[in-house]
């Protein structure tokens, strides 16, 4: 058997990395209620502004993590990563007040978007996109929420009666995954060439990682001047505040459609399972029938999928109903695999972190919509109309995705021109 090659070992890499880095998100539903007994005096609001906060440290330290690592390789953002992984999960357990425990959260959604934009922007770099740059980047993004399945019961067991001692424990294997991102995680000389010459390429790769051919790639400034720029935007919004509204309304969402609290827990587990499932595999689909088709059909049938799912949950169709949310769950969230690597060959390899950065900055307009707009539009239609809403956007959003067409650099703007002053 031969040895595994460098670029798969990188997207492994990059996966265990992005797994790590999810746990802030994933785990916060576990870790609350731990942090709700430290500080007896903070509110529901409060521990909800907590994850807010950690939100959009995240989303916004994404765009100049990406900017850095395309201009200058991935070893400095990830050792900064590390530090930040690291001290936020510390900080939480030693924290002295909640403030001190908030900030050091936001601090660890830092690492965390660092470590997201570089590992979901991996595969588009190493693997050709005529090879298995879907699946690869399906990999990786499956590994975000999908690790903390492995993380979550320990935390349960263990953080009433260790407290700080779990935390200190957990921000050391996250501390330590990202030094491991560091050491090994590389930009190749040449993006995506192939597989014969992965050898050449590994000898050939710089120590620092960076770019060295950058004019084949155009940044954001020239990236926001396309069309295709704000479709997708505006798809990211529509599948952040969705499936935000999916995600955190889910026992509400049962429960007003009369369906039992038994049935409420597994919806949410659902979802979860088949969130995890869709990213990757329908992101390998991509890889046969490309990325727009494949997003635009998925999108389609998500929101159909969550449309009937609304029509027999308000019948008391329990087992439908679960198995419906899950469906839509599943085609929802190839989005995020997929998109990196159209974001890649619309605007170049060379300068998809910070592109695909700009896109998924539409994470915290998502988020509002989400969140407050979805909580308004709940109380004002009620749960059927509101999630009917949500599925005709997911529809919309499926149809936007089919008019995606590569993107025509010369209508914009020399390349080489705009990579050298984007």
């Amino acid at each position: 058997m031969g040895r595994l090659p460098r670029r798969w070992l990188v997207v492994l890499v990059a996966a265990l990395l992005m797994g790590l880095a999810g746990t802030y998100q994933f785990v916060w539903s576990s870790l609350s209620g731990a942090v709700a007994s430290q500080f007896p005096a903070a509110s529901d609001p409060a521990l909800g502004t907590v994850f807010t906060l950690f939100v959009v440290a995240q989303t916004l330290a994404q765009f100049p993590a990406g900017r850095i690592r395309d201009r200058y390789g991935p070893r400095n953002v990830l050792l900064v990563a590390a530090g930040c992984l690291f001290a936020g999960y510390a900080g939480v357990g030693l924290a002295p007040s909640f403030p001190v425990l908030a900030f050091a959260y936001a601090l660890g959604g830092v690492g965390a978007g660092v470590a997201y934009t570089v590992a979901v922007n991996t595969p588009v770099k190493w693997i050709p996109a005529e090879g298995r740059r879907g699946l690869a980047t399906g990999l990786v993004t499956m590994a975000y929420s999908g690790t903390s399945v492995f993380f979550i019961p320990i935390l349960r067991g263990s953080l009433d009666d260790a407290f700080t001692t779990t935390l200190l424990a957990l921000g050391g294997v996250v501390g330590v995954g990202g030094l491991l991102g560091a050491w090994v995680i590389r930009d190749p000389d040449r993006f995506g060439a192939d597989e014969d010459h992965d050898a050449d390429r590994d000898a050939d790769a710089s120590d620092s990682g960076a770019a060295t051919n950058p004019t084949h790639a155009v940044g954001w400034r020239t990236a926001v001047r396309t069309w295709q720029f704000w479709v997708l935007y505006v798809v990211m919004i529509i599948i952040n505040g969705v499936g935000l509204m999916l995600v955190g309304q889910s026992v509400g969402f049962a429960a007003g459609l009369g369906l039992s609290a038994p049935v409420a827990t597994t919806v949410a587990s659902a979802i979860a399972l088949g969130d995890g499932a869709g990213v990757l595999l329908i992101s390998g689909l991509s890889d046969r029938f490309g990325g727009e088709r494949t997003v635009g059909v998925s999108l389609v049938l998500c929101g159909c999928a969550l449309a009937a799912g609304v029509f027999v949950g308000a019948r008391g169709l329990a087992i439908p109903f679960i198995l419906l949310v899950a469906a839509a769950a599943f085609f929802r969230s190839p989005v995020f695999g997929i998109f990196p690597t159209l974001v890649a060959e619309y605007y170049g390899a060379a300068r998809s972190s910070e592109n695909y950065a700009a896109v998924y900055s539409a994470k915290i307009p998502g988020g509002v919509v989400g969140g407050t707009v979805a909580g308004a539009l709940v109380v004002t239609l009620g749960w059927s109309r509101s999630f009917y809403l949500g599925a005709a956007l997911l529809v919309f959003a499926g149809v936007a995705a089919l008019a995606l067409r590569p993107v025509s650099l010369d209508t914009v703007g020399s390349a080489v021109d705009v990579a050298e002053n984007d």
